[in-house]
């Protein structure tokens, strides 16, 4: 296509627009100009919010989706919070050496936590949120004051005594606060994601109208991709129209970029191809040689005779067909023996189809009838935890391995941060195991209590964050177990790192200063939180310096203090309270890139005066950072 030339000097607001777009999506709308025709605009309310601190009114009317609380909704997502994360060592799995980590907690503070050391380094998401049927959406309930004449309280709280507001169906904002919560979670999602990421959503018909919106709002309409319908279970016998699927929306973050890939073959479709003629180009399968005519109107050039060689035979296209190939082409193809003609050389001809000129996979579509059933997923739980109905709603994991296999390649991390009963986890490793690659998994979930009477409580299992735990560890076993003739499967990390979410370490005199009184400066002998342990202030260090939570960790001796060293030499840190010249030579002489101590960790005042000198001296490209 030839483009015509403007003639003109460039259009800097269009310009400025684009730039805009692609860091906020969501501010894009249309209005009309003078002549009535619709345009692409910006909303300088949204944008205004989207820079503010503060709650910007606006009450004009767009072309855009909107509900109460969409405005707070984005405030509350650009808010900084002071939360960070605790290791829960006891809990994990190979703790050191893993590169899988699992959250416990609000997964809205688990992402404002992350963003920093993720912001654009996750390659797939996948969540399953709660559909809004009115009896499984729960959340913290952050807006009691506003919302009291449509609250029904519960009585509701997580392991951290936080209440818990479950949206059913007589809450007067029923859509609006589900909108909200999504909103606030997908705003930051999208920033974690690569910019060749790629997020599926699950959902079914209550909100997929509306969380199709609220995407197009946030990915942007061009990043949207397809939407899967994944038949899941089959209709009951005592209806006259029965569902029996749910959606997967996918959106990139750039659809420019976007990588997606084939579907693995499996043994059985490479069984279908075979080699009865011996043929020196390997194993083949026969296909079509001719397509169906165009519109209904045949292409002249495709309409002709074929000869059977063997038998003398005429053939000409069946009705409302055409040959695949040119007269010319289609003799090339007799002659080179690409043609077979069926049994005993009498049938119709067909097209040698050879398995090593097809691509390395097979095409994904959008109507998934093999990702398994509801039911199929459910038996593969209570496997799993020897028969107990732990969790009664998971997903299946043939179904995650799919889109696992669609969206990554080795040492792609994986995110899901409504994790459920971690079928993401589980599948993860299924397909780590299958074409021998390391992707690694970030799980979070919400601490929510399992009802005192079902089985999963009955089990032992207080919350489903234990059974997705409990799920993780015994799948990596068995995968392990089932694996030992595959290559490299003493390789496969099956272990996680175990995290949950807290109050900053610090005392709040940390963050406000100005707050401390000539009273307190003699009370003080620290700033940071009684009871913090070591592992604790290396984990918010980590996040504070925007690491991700998987780099290997090694914890050494030096001078009779414990050391922290991590990815080799990316932190090196020492929370000890009495730090010397000798320990700070010694962390010296390993080059870091940062080191951090305690302000207060110093034995005597004149190693914290001569600290900055002797990492001069030894390793001038060293950051130094106290706590």
């Amino acid at each position: 296509m030839i483009e015509k030339l403007k003639m003109q000097t460039p259009n800097i607001t269009e310009q400025n627009m684009e730039q805009i777009a692609k860091l906020f999506p969501n501010v894009m709308t249309e209005t009309q100009d003078k002549n009535g025709e619709v345009q692409k605009a910006i909303d300088f309310d949204l944008l205004k919010q989207s820079l503010s601190s503060v709650l910007v009114d606006d009450a004009d009317e767009r072309y855009r989706l909107d509900w109460p609380g969409k405005k707070a909704a984005l405030l509350k997502a650009n808010t900084p919070i002071t939360k960070t994360l605790r290791p829960c060592r006891d809990d994990s799995v190979n703790f050191d050496s893993t590169e899988n980590v699992y959250i416990e907690g609000d997964n809205f503070e688990v992402l404002k936590i992350l963003q920093e050391s993720y912001l654009g380094k996750i390659k797939m998401i996948y969540i399953d949120p709660p559909y809004n049927t009115g009896k499984d959406f729960i959340y913290k309930d952050n807006f009691t004051a506003k919302k009291a004449t449509y609250e029904e309280e519960l009585g509701t709280t997580d392991e951290e005594d936080n209440k818990l507001f479950k949206n059913t169906d007589t809450n007067g904002r029923f859509h609006s606060d589900w909108l909200s919560m999504m909103y606030e979670r997908l705003i930051i999602a999208r920033d974690l994601l690569k910019e060749d990421g790629v997020i599926f959503i699950s959902i079914d018909d209550n909100e997929l109208a509306n969380i199709q919106k609220l995407c197009d709002e946030i990915f942007g309409e061009a990043n949207f991709l397809e939407c899967f319908i994944w038949v899941k279970k089959t209709a009951p016998n005592n209806v006259i129209v029965g569902a029996v699927h749910e959606y997967i929306l996918i959106y990139a973050k750039s659809l420019l970029n976007l990588k997606l890939y084939l579907q693995p073959r499996s043994a059985e479709d490479n069984a279908k191809y075979k080699n009865p003629d011996n043929d020196p180009r390997g194993s083949w399968m026969a296909d079509n040689i001719s397509s169906p005519a165009k519109g209904g109107r045949s292409t002249p050039s495709l309409i002709y005779d074929i000869k059977n060689p063997f038998t003398g035979e005429i053939h000409t296209p069946p009705n409302g067909r055409m040959w695949s190939v040119p007269e010319n082409e289609m003799l090339r193809k007799i002659e080179e023996g690409t043609v077979v003609w069926g049994k005993n050389n009498n049938g119709r001809p067909m097209n040698k189809r050879f398995l090593s000129e097809t691509r390395d996979g097979k095409v994904m579509q959008t109507l998934i009838t093999d990702g398994d059933s509801n039911s199929g997923a459910s038996k593969e739980i209570q496997k799993i935890f020897d028969n107990d109905v732990v969790f009664e709603t998971p997903k299946p994991v043939k179904l995650l391995s799919k889109l696992i296999s669609l969206a990554t390649k080795n040492n792609d991390v994986i995110l899901d941060f409504f994790c459920g009963s971690a079928t993401t986890a589980h599948s993860t490793s299924i397909v780590n195991v299958t074409d021998n690659s390391n992707r690694k998994f970030i799980m979070v979930q919400l601490p929510e209590a399992t009802d005192e009477k079902s089985e999963a409580y009955k089990a032992g299992y207080k919350t489903i964050a234990e059974i997705s735990k409990e799920r993780i560890r015994r799948a990596g076993q068995k995968i392990v177990e089932d694996n030992q003739d595959k290559e490299n499967i003493d390789k496969l990390d099956i272990g996680f790192r175990v995290y949950k979410t807290d109050s900053s370490n610090m005392k709040e005199v940390y963050y406000h200063p100005e707050q401390l009184t000539q009273d307190d400066i003699f009370s003080l002998e620290s700033n940071i939180k009684e009871g913090r342990e070591p592992d604790d202030l290396l984990t918010q260090v980590i996040l504070d310096l925007g690491l991700e939570l998987n780099l290997p960790i090694e914890q050494k001796e030096m001078h009779g203090n414990n050391v922290f060293i991590v990815q080799t030499n990316a932190l090196v840190a020492c929370f000890d309270g009495n730090i010397n010249i000798k320990i700070i030579d010694e962390i010296a002489q390993l080059q870091p890139f940062r080191v951090v101590f305690k302000d207060g960790g110093f034995s005597e005042s004149k190693d914290r005066i001569n600290l900055e000198e002797r990492f001069k001296r030894l390793s001038p490209e060293t950051l130094i950072t106290v706590i």
